[in-house]
Formats: structure tokens, C-alpha cells, sequence
């Protein structure tokens, strides 16, 4: 009799038992595909990341049906139905994220970038951690203007904000202009690769190591442990030099100013000898040239290589020391001075007295 006269309790009753069935289906046939996906790396991360979404999107669908199925004229069930809609987009919605970052990083676990040849890993890691962050973004664009969209107030900004995501393909209003911007470098970067993970990179003449991408912005960990923000279009709209695009190896210099009587031939001898002790040399090239011949002095540039940009930097550094060592030990009078003449003084005048 208290059911009858009370609709809401029949109801609640009704949630509560969809709630408990779904627990128990959510159990078991969470146990059930992680054994059936244990030799499937994609398919068990999809399960591991997204069940806990996938069961409560299943209750809230339960949820709908039975608060469609409720009296019309009950007090109350327009706002249920509302609320349970809302809740219903919020966990399609987390289940959708959850979903993008098990691929994600399904894909950077079968990609390491910790071997000595990570080219090929830093592309796939950079692809998919930038698409896979645009992907995250628009996923919860879509499912914030579709729930925005419910409310009648606040249609207009759930409208807004699915175009500014790109499904109605226009941008509206200045404020998602930004936002679509850096979805679209990050699409770019992600497809184009002007910059990886790992990549050596001057941006603004400071020297840094690019260390995170995301969906709006670019982390560059600078050689003196700084880290630069930069943003994504940045890197669209400037010239910048990335010094591992195709390749980890480069060639550095090292320029040394000597006297002009300075024998080339032992210093040519003693900078393959510093290259040779050098553990940081790759053993490609180590040259040495008479770039520029000055008023006082020589300028000689020793070119080398090594295998990426952290080696080449010390290599340079202990290459310059052993040659200047060597100058100083072997040849201390040929280092760069300056050349005075001594001119005899001019007779002195007539009648006048030389003191």
C-alpha cells in the first residue's frame, strides 16, 4: 500500500536494483575481459582504463529508462531526467578520455625512447601524445556544449563551444579562437613533426632540450635546468632551429686565434690525438682550417663531430683545452701578440741640444 501512494519509492526500489545488478555485470565481466585480453595489449588498457566509466555509463542508461518509464505527472522526475542526462554525457565523456589515454599509452609502452636509437620512438611518442591530447580536448569540448546545450540558458555557450571544437566548423566568438588555434598546431605538429620529444632545439636563442608537448603548450628544458613555455603556435608562426630534426649527430667548432708563424701540421697531429682520447668523439671528422687571416693573427677552425649535442658541446670544450695547452707548452711564442716598430728618432733640430 505505501508503494502505491508513494510512486518515487517504486522508483528508487527500481535504481537500486539496477545499481546492484550492474555492480555484479560490472565485476564479473571486468574479470571475464581481462582474461580474454591478456595477450591483447590494446584491448586489456582499454579495459583496465575505462571499466569504472563503462559501468557507470551502463547504470545511468539503465537510470534513463526507468525515469522515461515513470508517470509524467510525478513531482519532480523533469528534474531527475535532467540531472540523470547530465551525469549520463559526463561519463560517455570520461569514458571517451579514459579510452583515448589507454591508446595513448598503449602506443608509448611499445614505443620506448630510452634506447640509443630512439628517432623512429620519439616520432610515435610525439605523434600520439599530441593527438591523443587534441583528441582529449575536443572530446571534452563536445561533452561540456552537449551538456551545456540541455539547459536552455546556457545553450548559446554549449553551442559555442562545440563550434569552437570544430563540429560546426566555424569558430564563434573571439574567446575560442585560442583554444581552437592550439588544437590545430598541435594537429599540425603532431602530423608534421617540426619538433619531437627529446629534440635539441634554439628557441629564442636559448639552448634547450625539448621535455613535454601537450595540447597547448611546448615544455623546453634549457641547458641551465630552466624550463621555457612555449606555446604551440609559436612554433607554427617562428623560425627556430632543432638540431636533431633528421639526425642526433652534429658537427661542432672550435676557433683559436694563433700567431701567423704557428706550424699547422703539429697542431693538426695533437687535435686527432685530443679526438682520439676523447670518449664523447663519434670518429667521423676532426679537421682543422685557417678560417681568417687578421691584422695581428690567424684564426684556425677545428671542425668535429659526435653523436648528439651534449657530447659535442664537451668535446668541444676538452678539444679546446688540449689545444691550448699544447700552444702553451709546445709553442708559448707563436700565441697571438701585437707588433710594435721601434723607428730611430728624427735629427734633432739645428742649434738645439739633445738631452
Amino acid at each position: 500500500m505505501l508503494i502505491r501512494e508513494i510512486p518515487w519509492t517504486v522508483i528508487l526500489l527500481q535504481l537500486l536494483i539496477a545499481m546492484s545488478a550492474t555492480m555484479v555485470l560490472h565485476h564479473v565481466g571486468t574479470s571475464i575481459l581481462l582474461r580474454l585480453t591478456a595477450s591483447l595489449p590494446f584491448s586489456r588498457r582499454l579495459v583496465e582504463y575505462g571499466h569504472r566509466a563503462g559501468g557507470l555509463a551502463v547504470f545511468l542508461l539503465a537510470a534513463q529508462i526507468i525515469l522515461r518509464n515513470a508517470p509524467v505527472t510525478l513531482w519532480g522526475i523533469n528534474a531527475a531526467l535532467h540531472l540523470s542526462a547530465l551525469c549520463l554525457i559526463g561519463a560517455l565523456t570520461w569514458l571517451g578520455v579514459r579510452c583515448v589515454r589507454a591508446i595513448a599509452h598503449t602506443i608509448i609502452e611499445r614505443n620506448p625512447a630510452d634506447t640509443p636509437d630512439n628517432l623512429q620512438a620519439r616520432r610515435v611518442q610525439t605523434q600520439t601524445k599530441v593527438l591523443a591530447r587534441s583528441a582529449m580536448v575536443l572530446i571534452v569540448l563536445i561533452g561540456t556544449g552537449t551538456a551545456l546545450m540541455t539547459l536552455p540558458l546556457l545553450r548559446q555557450i554549449g553551442t559555442s563551444l562545440l563550434a569552437s571544437a570544430g563540429v560546426a566548423g566555424l569558430v564563434v566568438g573571439f574567446a575560442a579562437k585560442p583554444v581552437l588555434g592550439n588544437l590545430l598546431a598541435g594537429m599540425q605538429i603532431a602530423l608534421t613533426q617540426p619538433i619531437r620529444l627529446d629534440d635539441v632545439v634554439i628557441v629564442q636563442n636559448e639552448w634547450g632540450q625539448v621535455e613535454e608537448i601537450t595540447g597547448t603548450y611546448v615544455v623546453v628544458r634549457l641547458w641551465d635546468r630552466r624550463s621555457m613555455v612555449v606555446p604551440l603556435q609559436w612554433f607554427i608562426e617562428n623560425p627556430f632551429q632543432n638540431w636533431t630534426k633528421t639526425a642526433s649527430d652534429l658537427l661542432g667548432t672550435v676557433l683559436i686565434w694563433v700567431d701567423y708563424r704557428m706550424p699547422l701540421e703539429p697542431l693538426r697531429q695533437e687535435a686527432e690525438r685530443a679526438c682520439h682520447d676523447a670518449p664523447e668523439w663519434d670518429g667521423r671528422l676532426c679537421l682543422i682550417q685557417v678560417v681568417e687571416a687578421g691584422e695581428h693573427a690567424m684564426q684556425l677552425r677545428v671542425l668535429v663531430s659526435a653523436g648528439d649535442a651534449a657530447r659535442l658541446w664537451d668535446l668541444r670544450c676538452r678539444l679546446r683545452e688540449a689545444l691550448l695547452g699544447f700552444i702553451q707548452r709546445e709553442f708559448p711564442e707563436y700565441l697571438p701578440r701585437i707588433r710594435a716598430e721601434a723607428s730611430p728618432s728624427s735629427e734633432p733640430q739645428h742649434g738645439g741640444e739633445l738631452h
